[in-house]
């Protein structure tokens, strides 16, 4: 692969990535399916109960359950990606706050994504996304 095509495959990925992170924020459900693959894998099992969710009406109904009705941000940086033809694998550092309502605790997290990206039609979709944290802060109801 040739120095160009390398670092457009990585704007283009950090491109994508933001996407997933504003239309998550956004509930643009629609959008936020549309990165990922028909047969990609979810794994948020760290702490928590859910298994790992397989295809993309499940990950989404997953992410939905998890956050409709809460206020979200999420951030990503520092991304190390490692590109191999029509795959990617990259590490992104992240942050992220979920605030569920007046009646809950909301949560500040700190963590990364380990995330298979693939090609498909020209596009970058995700196949297979790994939310790891590494310490969560947890805020009384307001």
């Amino acid at each position: 692969m040739n120095n160009l095509a390398a670092i457009n495959d990585r704007i283009l990925l950090c491109e994508g990535k933001a996407r997933y992170c504003r239309t998550l924020d956004t509930k643009d459900w629609a959008g936020y399916a549309d990165l990922f693959t028909e047969d990609c894998v979810l794994d948020v099992t760290e702490g928590t109960q859910i298994p790992v969710i397989r295809g993309r009406e499940a990950v989404i109904r997953q992410i939905q359950s998890s956050i409709l009705t809460a206020k979200t941000a999420h951030q990503v940086h520092s991304p190390e990606i490692e590109l191999n033809g029509d795959e990617a694998h990259v590490v992104w550092a992240m942050q992220d706050r979920v605030i569920w309502g007046a009646d809950r605790p909301s949560i500040t997290g700190y963590g990364h994504y380990r995330e298979r990206w693939v090609r498909r039609n020209g596009q970058w979709k995700i196949a297979s996304l790994q939310l790891t944290r590494l310490h969560i802060d947890v805020h009384p109801p307001q």
